[in-house]
């Protein structure tokens, strides 16, 4: 009864490893996250001005504009990935990448890649701070004894990245500057 348990227990616990989401290569062998998003109601131009009011505005801390061209937007930026012990979670390092995004009349596509990860420790004040300036690129493979540390990583980043495509793709579908706070009228007592 013994043995069944466990085979079935392996059995769940590689097709929940299978389930997870992972980052494909692209043709340099580096992690991309790539999506190619049909547009048939926004203009190119419109398009690349509210991607670009994302970059600018929206990301301000996280995201620096590299350089902007009437086709695409090209800039740098960095996420936090948390660790989560029970309850209490922790930032264990910065994971940095290009954003590129292009527009073309109809669609428009984006990729995030070049990730590089730097890791975090606590500084004598209980800040959290980079332990050093050089990161590591996200494909690498980790030794035996980081593997799973490392997959816990890699893991989150994509998790980050893909609720980051997900925030892109409505920020583009949606005018932002049309939702003006609504004036409340003012309560005269003079008048009756």
């Amino acid at each position: 009864m013994r043995y069944i348990l466990a085979i079935a227990l392996s059995v769940f616990v590689t097709s929940l490893s299978a389930q997870e989401k992972q980052f494909p290569k692209d043709e340099t062998g580096k992690f991309i996250y790539y999506k190619v998003v049909d547009s048939l109601i926004l203009s190119k131009t419109v398009l690349l001005e509210r991607a670009k009011n994302f970059v600018v505005s929206t990301n301000k801390k996280t995201m620096k504009l590299e350089s902007s061209t009437d086709t695409s937007i090209l800039a740098k930026g960095k996420m936090i990935i948390d660790k989560t012990t029970l309850v209490a979670g922790h930032p264990s390092g910065e994971v940095s990448y290009d954003f590129v995004f292009e527009a073309r009349a109809g669609k428009y596509r984006y990729w995030l890649t070049n990730f590089v990860f730097i890791p975090y420790q606590r500084d004598r004040y209980g800040n959290f701070v980079p332990k050093t300036t050089v990161g590591s690129p996200l494909e690498k493979s980790a030794d035996k004894l980081n593997a799973g540390s490392w997959k816990d990583i890699q893991t989150s980043t994509y998790a980050k990245v893909a609720k980051f495509g997900d925030s892109f793709k409505k920020f583009l579908a949606t005018d932002k500057k049309n939702s003006e706070p609504v004036k409340k009228e003012t309560v005269s007592t003079k008048k009756w």
